[in-house]
């Protein structure tokens, strides 16, 4: 039988998907993007990115136990935790906060990395975040380090965002099978590496408009499905925003975490949490902000389901904080911070990873900061050398200012 493409129908076809599109990501992910791309990796193995914008203070959230430096430094916030601090190796301890990380820790699927920075020296959030998403020394604005990580994967990748972040704009030459320069600078793909979903602000679709659809194209198999997910989610108050307010971390986690469990075309996603710009009364907020990031990893690991195992969760912040506290219990821009890794197999789990520089004043950075004594890029390349079975030429391509 000949195919006759039905000008109407591909109308109407592309507005149910649309409609699906907005109040589920499970399918509207998989329609947003080439339905003829075929998963590269037979294990299909995902990676997420959080990022925590507005420098999280790592010295609150992996606390060195064993450093009286530090609790001269940070005595007048600790009384109310040093009782409850969830114990990890090598004498440091996890913020109590963090219940469900602890539990990743002693089943050997997280491991925190201590004193780590990016290139960036300067306290700029806005310059340190941006610099953080293109992983380069020189921000490059439309071309950032998980588009290049996705094009040396030959991936797809996904942001829960309205907008594509500077992290997955764009992509690299040359190609995963070709040698890099070591003096070309990445270069910007035509392509589109990554796709958007976050909840939409649209009204739902009444029953009359729905059952009407479902009576014209009662005959046709495709359209009937995607109406009748969209009908199964138009009730669900998680997949509507109203406009008004922002929808919960713990909520997008777990559809991220849905979108990559249910699409074998999508390889990687970034997440984002902000408030972490703790200059005043400190210990309140980010007793707060870590159960919230606790538990929206634990979100996260429930959207994934069985994916999780086989999927790299890395958690980064654009920079640290002062290791004294200011006039007003909170603390102020740094330098070094902490990053996490975490997965059903990441290297070395249930270990805290990484150099302890010491907080003696001599051993600070500008004579304030937690001294940085490893790059954060370091790290994300090593896991996805782990992860991904990417080469080192292929991670100095995504990070080209370490191999320099």
């Amino acid at each position: 039988m000949t195919n006759i493409k039905n000008p109407r129908r591909e109308f109407i076809r592309s507005t149910i998907a649309g409609c699906v599109f907005l109040s589920t990501p499970t399918i509207g992910a998989a329609i947003a993007h080439a339905t003829d791309k075929q998963a590269t990796d037979t294990k299909n193995k995902k990676v997420v990115w959080i990022m925590l914008r507005g420098a999280m203070d790592s010295l609150h959230a992996v606390i060195p136990a064993f450093d009286p430096d530090y609790f001269a430094y940070r005595a007048n916030i600790l009384s109310d935790i040093t009782g409850s601090l969830l114990p990890l190796d090598n004498g440091f301890a996890l913020h109590p906060a963090f219940k469900h990380l602890h539990q990743l820790y002693k089943n050997k699927q997280f491991s925190p990395v201590i004193a780590v920075a990016s290139g960036y020296r300067k306290r700029s959030h806005f310059d340190a975040q941006d610099q953080m998403e293109s992983g380069l020394n020189d921000i490059d604005h439309e071309n950032g380090w998980m588009a290049r990580a996705l094009d040396q994967y030959h991936g797809q990748g996904l942001a829960i965002s309205r907008t594509i972040p500077i992290a997955l704009r764009a992509g690299v030459e040359p190609s995963a099978n070709e040698e890099p320069s070591a003096n070309k600078k990445p270069s910007a793909n035509k392509e589109p590496s990554a796709i958007t979903w976050y909840p939409s602000n649209f009204k739902a679709a009444d029953d009359d408009l729905l059952d009407r659809l479902e009576h014209l194209y009662e005959n046709d198999e495709e359209l009937t499905l995607l109406l009748q997910q969209a009908k199964e989610q138009r009730d669900n108050p998680n997949m509507m925003s109203t406009g008004k307010t922002r929808p919960k971390f713990t909520l997008l986690a777990n559809n991220c975490g849905k979108i990559l469990q249910n699409d074998d075309n999508i390889n990687c996603a970034m997440l984002e949490l902000g408030g972490w710009d703790t200059h005043n009364n400190q210990a309140g907020r980010l007793q707060r902000q870590f159960t919230l990031l606790d538990k929206g990893i634990q979100s996260l690991q429930d959207g994934l389901g069985q994916s999780f195992k086989d999927t790299l969760v890395i958690v980064t912040t654009e920079f640290g904080r002062t290791v004294a506290l200011n006039g007003t219990a909170g603390t102020d821009h740094g330098t070094a911070s902490c990053l996490f890794m975490l997965g059903g197999n990441i290297p070395q789990g249930g270990q805290v990873l990484g150099k302890w520089p010491g907080l003696s004043q001599d051993h600070l950075f500008e004579a304030r900061d937690l001294m940085p004594t490893s790059d954060v890029r370091e790290w994300i390349a090593k896991g996805l050398q782990h992860h991904w079975g990417l080469k080192q030429v292929q991670t100095n391509t995504i990070f080209p200012d370490l191999s320099a």
